[in-house]
């Protein structure tokens, strides 16, 4: 997969297109990513054991990896990247436009 937990991400088709967020949980299996503040769902709690509280709960659904892309915030949109290594033998992610790093 392109993306890692924790990468900044943007929304490139479906009811969310052009939202931008956190990558919180990558699913490699299933090719899915939930990405912060997209594709929230409802789900009807019911008590347990005292523990949670019964009620509606918003939280967030997985997405395709297909439908989001790297956010540069050099380039102010979603970009493709490339794989560079360093002098050090590192590799790294990088935009392919502006060549800005990621991580």
């Amino acid at each position: 997969m392109h993306v890692k937990k924790g990468d900044k991400v943007v929304v490139i088709s479906g009811k969310d297109k052009g939202k931008t967020g956190k990558v919180l949980t990558s699913l490699p299996k299933s090719k899915k990513v939930i990405v912060e503040g997209v594709n929230m769902l409802t789900k009807h709690k019911k008590a347990s054991q005292g523990v949670q509280q019964a009620g509606i709960i918003h939280q967030e659904g997985p997405v395709d990896v297909s439908n989001i892309m790297i956010y540069c915030d050099k380039c102010k949109k979603g970009v493709r990247t490339e794989k560079k290594v360093l002098e050090d033998g590192k590799k790294v992610r990088a935009c392919k436009k502006c060549g800005e790093m990621f991580e």
